[in-house]
């Protein structure tokens, strides 16, 4: 793939993280307010993003030709968080949408099992395992500062899910400031013939 093309997946990848925490709608998650947020036509596009970009992050590793083991579990984390994501993004947004239609709120409280039931769990968790070890992996091949921030937001996205608000548009900054750094540093020729050295691509 092109050099053009990578830069443009970096930079993709990284505005569809902070589009995520952006626009998605925060609240208790619990009642009215839960059943607002979760109805929310910000909720569909926030998690639509999020799932856009996980994809365009393997399309980037895949791009960047860092190694078959980077590739690999970066793409095997993209599949297993995928059905996560769908769940949380469709499910939760038609309980929201029924509560509010029927005025019964209780039905936002299926939203942790549809979350937490210990298979989409197991999957989630081992979903953003394997995509911290793809972008290290990554990282390493790369061998600069750029890749290290690059991989850094990846790493710390589990993390941030513990946070407040301003601490996941944060994390959603990071991604974006490690993508265009990195964007930046394959668009210089010399840095481009480095890495390719020590890659073998």
């Amino acid at each position: 793939m092109s050099d053009r093309k990578t830069t443009f997946l970096l930079l993709i990848t990284g505005v569809l993280f902070v589009i995520y925490p952006v626009l998605r709608p925060y609240s208790t998650e619990t009642g009215t307010a839960g059943a607002d947020a979760f109805a929310s036509p910000l909720w569909i596009a926030a998690h639509v993003s999020a799932m856009l970009g996980f994809i365009a992050l393997a399309l980037v590793v895949r791009a960047m030709q860092v190694g078959q083991f980077a590739e690999s579990a970066t793409w095997i984390g993209v599949g297993l968080l995928l059905p996560y994501y769908g769940a949380e993004t469709f499910a939760l947004n038609v309980l929201g949408v029924r509560a509010q239609e029927t005025g019964d709120v209780t039905l936002v409280d299926l939203a942790e099992p549809i979350r937490y039931g210990p298979v989409q769990v197991t999957m989630f968790g081992l979903g953003l395992v394997a995509i911290a070890v793809g972008v290290i992996a990554l990282a390493r091949e790369v061998a600069t500062w750029q890749g290290w921030v690059f991989a850094a937001g990846f790493v710390l996205f589990l993390p941030q899910f513990f946070g407040p608000p301003w601490i996941r548009v944060a994390h959603g900054l990071l991604i974006l400031g490690g993508s265009v750094a990195l964007a930046v540093k394959l668009a210089q020729p010399k840095a481009r013939q480095e890495i390719s050295t020590i890659t073998g691509a």
